[in-house]
């Protein structure tokens, strides 16, 4: 198949293979494109949907964007299981395969810090929701959402906080990092939105202790999804606006889609 090439991530040589079933953006499967001791992972995508001008214009389909963002996350996924990828964000496309190795090429030394940084380990989110004014009020609800992400981040060896957002759709707009006040909406309001990067070896450690301070304050909701890939660590945020460009070398990630990906608590 002839195309654009789209990068969904780069990491390390690794043994195991991806599921063979496996598809990405516009139904391709991913294959591995070796370089300099460095793999990206890259798939064919039609340039009359991906070239620059057209891919500006799906920016403006959320239905459009929903499934690639879904599509690209799979992907991502499916490296996790098997090893440590440094997720680049959607929509990093390139000419052909030499662009991708001039890419690496460039990056080459902050790849390898951020691998190695990332290496063994995974994202767990966590967010404390109150879906109505507690009874013993919203300061107490603060105040358990200040004193769980203190633990958390005692227990995982890097921890970001986020800016409580309203519920996104599929493809979630990256946001700032730093405490918020909460962000609000008729259902309810977000107290904490965190993100934290444990070693795959202590991950059932962190989970439990998740599981074991939930149901502390009543009417708050804890949420628990992942392992990911370290999105949150690889590098500065960005969205799908900045990443058009075929020659685009950044690797900022693009923050995990809500409502995919593992729940393993929610009270």
């Amino acid at each position: 198949m002839t195309g654009l090439r789209y990068v969904y991530a780069v990491c390390r040589p690794f043994g195991p293979a991806l599921q063979s079933q496996l598809t990405g953006v516009a139904g391709d499967p991913p294959r591995l494109l070796h370089h300099h001791g460095l793999v990206a992972v890259v798939s064919h995508v039609p340039e009359p949907d991906f070239a620059e001008e057209p891919l500006r214009a799906h920016l403006r389909d959320p239905a459009w964007l929903a499934a690639t963002a879904r599509a690209h996350q799979q992907v991502v996924d499916a490296l996790t299981v098997v090893t440590t990828p440094l997720p680049l964000r959607p929509g990093t496309v390139f000419r052909d395969d030499s662009g991708v190795r001039v890419m690496i090429e460039r990056r080459e030394d902050g790849f390898r810090r951020t691998l190695d940084r990332l290496a063994g380990r995974v994202e767990w989110r966590v967010g404390v929701r109150v879906e109505a004014e507690p009874a013993q009020g919203w300061a107490a609800a603060e105040e358990f959402a200040a004193r769980l992400h203190e633990a958390l981040a005692a227990r995982a060896e890097g921890a970001r906080l986020r800016a409580p957002q309203h519920p996104a759709p599929d493809v979630a707009a990256a946001s700032g990092t730093g405490a918020g006040t909460g962000a609000e909406d008729g259902a309810g309001r977000t107290v904490l939105d965190a993100a934290y990067l444990v070693p795959r070896t202590s991950s059932e450690e962190f989970v439990a202790y998740v599981e074991r301070g939930t149901g502390e304050v009543p009417g708050i909701r804890v949420e628990l999804t992942g392992p990911w890939a370290g999105y949150s660590f690889a590098g500065a945020d960005s969205t799908w606006e900045d990443s058009i460009c075929e020659d685009d070398t950044a690797t900022g990630p693009v923050r995990p889609p809500s409502g995919t990906g593992s729940r393993r608590a929610a009270h």
